[in-house]
């Protein structure tokens, strides 16, 4: 069994301005909003199987195209040519340390957007890999009711420091905690244990600061893990997912589906 893939149909594509940033969307859905933002190389088939699946579960899904070619398949080659570029995009801010990245102020201006247009008390975000702490430094705007990072890994965790980073600056931190303190926000987080792009540091920052509103889950894929997860896994929502009951990252895709619901509707 493999993960779950899917191409571009049923999905319309315009552009969107925010912060001075304009990138294509792909729209797609009814009922509550979700930004779904793409992790490395792009929008990939299994990002759209993602979204497809936000779609069934009743969500108008967004996705922005930050980097890579919509729809093209995962190939080595393909990926390290993206982080490549990635890395030194100014809006990015691949490597800083308490950053306020200027991809967060676009990301803001498509929730706000995305809220406007459709049902519920806000929307979410679902941020991965590359992406996934753009989802948390979203909720900075009142609109995103619902952030999800993903195996967030920004940025890149090459020294301690790094590692420690909730990927955003402190004064948009400070935002975030006073939300989940005294508005009722709530965020999720997914990791493997074993996955040091995504270090356990990270999140014990963002445990510390926003204590219980920060909801982890983190998957075994240390040595001999009952569900044979390779030492390199990485992608919960998408190459790690195998559509049968009991299997983790099926079930986390699961979790994120009701918090989702639970937060938006």
């Amino acid at each position: 069994m493999t993960a779950p893939e899917a191409d571009l149909t049923g999905w319309s594509s315009e552009p969107f301005t925010g912060a001075g940033y304009s990138y294509d969307v792909y729209r797609r859905g009814s009922g509550p909003g979700v930004v779904l933002i793409p992790e490395m190389p792009g929008i990939h088939p299994g990002v759209l199987a993602l979204g497809n699946h936000l779609v069934d579960n009743g969500f108008t899904v967004a996705i922005p195209s930050l980097f890579g070619q919509p729809g093209k398949a995962k190939t080595p080659g393909y990926i390290v040519a993206e982080i490549s570029r990635g890395c030194v995009a100014k809006e990015f801010a691949a490597m800083a340390t308490n950053k306020q990245r200027p991809v967060s102020l676009f990301l803001r201006a498509l929730a706000r957007d995305l809220n406007e247009k459709t049902p519920g008390k806000g929307v979410g975000v679902i941020g991965q890999c590359f992406t996934g702490g753009f989802a948390l430094a979203a909720a900075v705007d009142d609109s995103v009711l619902a952030p999800v990072l993903s195996q967030p890994s920004v940025p890149f965790p090459l020294t301690a420091k790094q590692r420690r980073d909730p990927g955003m600056s402190e004064s948009e931190l400070a935002v975030v905690a006073d939300r989940c303190a005294n508005h009722d926000l709530c965020a999720l987080g997914l990791r493997f244990s074993g996955d040091k792009m995504a270090p356990s540091e990270r999140f014990t920052t963002l445990k510390q600061r926003l204590g219980d509103a920060f909801e982890v889950i983190e998957i075994d894929s240390g040595p001999g893990n009952e569900h044979g997860f390779g030492r390199m896994a990485h992608s919960v929502l998408t190459d790690e997912v195998r559509e049968v009951d009991g299997q983790p990252a099926y079930e986390a895709r699961k979790r994120v589906v009701e918090f989702l619901t639970e937060r938006l509707t």
